[in-house]
């Protein structure tokens, strides 16, 4: 194969650490990237990799995740993404794949994967993903510098979370248009002065409304600014014209061919038709919502991936029919993942007990009570954002 040309490097010569257990692979990746202009150092197992960090400074690690212990489920490259994480949470981490696992891929951008690679590789690909990943995370770096060593740009940051905050809370519905024979109440509550957390009711008509309750992985700003750009193309593509598996479809494909980080976002979105009582909804990778109806629990998971970080899949859908009485609650991770002092979480377990005894509450009532129980279970400590939607059926 022949070595593509590489666009312009960051100014140094950047170090590249290259993990993989065969032989011909770091061979091959390590001429590849020397051709492209980088120093590279080669290991063949996660203990090496960890061993090479503490030793010498890297601009990016390029590592797979199976190795000779586990050859196969991919664990063993999840946890050395995660103690890498632990001796320098600034390190860029591509991961290489020879695996088209979905779950698998997103727990590794979870455990603080950059980018992933699927083997065998693209040198294009491979060269725009390194290249990508050590610009940005030098620039990341240069960031931390200049906030550590000028208090005016730290005043000048906090006066921008401010502004942004204001910016965000504007961005999300004050409050959900009225909907004959639905009551709905949300509750929306950010980990920090901005967040990852989206959601939205939107009126088309008076027989169909739109539905929206999204998670950007991550919080504070990064986060933020991908909800605006979620939040963006959501409003343009909406309406009762488009089914929410199509709606999908359409926002990953946009988020995909926008998002440099490869930062993905979970997303429910439903088209409630008021006059058949009936919810048609796509779920992307996000927590399943709650029916409740007589005391039982229905989770609706229909759909597909998360969005941004799988170009052009398919997203399945389902019907659900509505009946008087039913209650429906959407929700983030921040609801069922918040912790107590002992670590122990909220859980689904508890929403779902909660939502089963106080389902006849009204919508804001029961939002109420749900959002008590869990500050009180978290003693008032907030670690991720939240979000809430309830929706009762008259």
């Amino acid at each position: 194969m022949q070595t593509p040309s590489l666009q312009t490097l960051p100014p140094a010569t950047p170090r590249a650490l290259i993990a993989d257990d065969q032989p011909d692979v770091l061979t091959a990746l390590r001429l590849l990237l020397r051709n492209a202009g980088y120093q590279t150092e080669a290991v063949s197992s996660p203990a090496e990799v960890l061993e090479a960090i503490k030793q010498s400074n890297f601009d990016l690690v390029l590592m797979d995740l199976n190795y000779a212990r586990d050859t196969t489920s991919g664990q063993e490259g999840l946890d050395l993404i995660t103690n890498i994480q632990t001796l320098d949470s600034g390190l860029p981490i591509v991961v290489l794949t020879a695996w088209a696992s979905v779950e698998l891929a997103v727990e590794a951008m979870h455990r603080g994967g950059h980018d992933f690679v699927q083997k065998p590789w693209d040198n294009s690909r491979l060269l725009e993903s390194v290249n990508t990943q050590i610009e940005v995370g030098r620039l990341k770096r240069q960031q931390r510098l200049i906030e550590a060593e000028s208090r005016t740009e730290t005043d000048k940051l906090h006066q921008e979370l401010e502004e942004s905050q204001e910016i965000q809370a504007a961005l999300m519905p004050k409050a959900p248009p009225s909907i004959e024979g639905f009551d709905i109440a949300v509750a929306w509550r950010p980990a920090r002065a901005v967040g990852g957390d989206y959601f939205d009711v939107m009126k088309f008509s008076e027989r169909h409304t739109g539905l929206c309750i999204a998670d950007v992985a991550g919080k504070g700003m990064p986060a933020a600014l991908m909800v605006s750009n979620v939040q963006a193309v959501l409003k343009s593509l909406a309406s009762d014209a488009i089914a929410p598996g199509d709606l999908c479809f359409k926002v990953n494909n946009i988020i995909c061919d926008n998002t440099v980080s490869r930062r993905f976002i979970t997303c429910f979105y439903a088209l409630l038709d008021t006059q058949k009582r009936k919810v048609s909804y796509t779920n992307a990778g996000h927590c399943p919502p709650m029916l409740i109806r007589d005391g039982s629990c229905q989770r609706m998971n229909e759909g597909g991936p998360v969005l941004g970080v799988f170009p052009d899949h398919y997203y399945f859908q389902a019907d659900v029919d509505l009946q008087s009485g039913d209650c429906l609650v959407l929700f983030t991770d921040g609801v069922t993942e918040a912790r107590n002092a002992s670590g122990r979480e909220f859980g689904e377990d508890c929403l779902q007990e909660l939502l089963t005894q106080s389902h006849q509450l009204r919508a804001a009532d029961l939002r109420d009570r749900i959002m008590a129980e869990v500050n009180e279970f978290s003693e008032g400590e907030v670690y991720d954002d939240a979000t809430l939607m309830v929706i009762k059926v008259d």
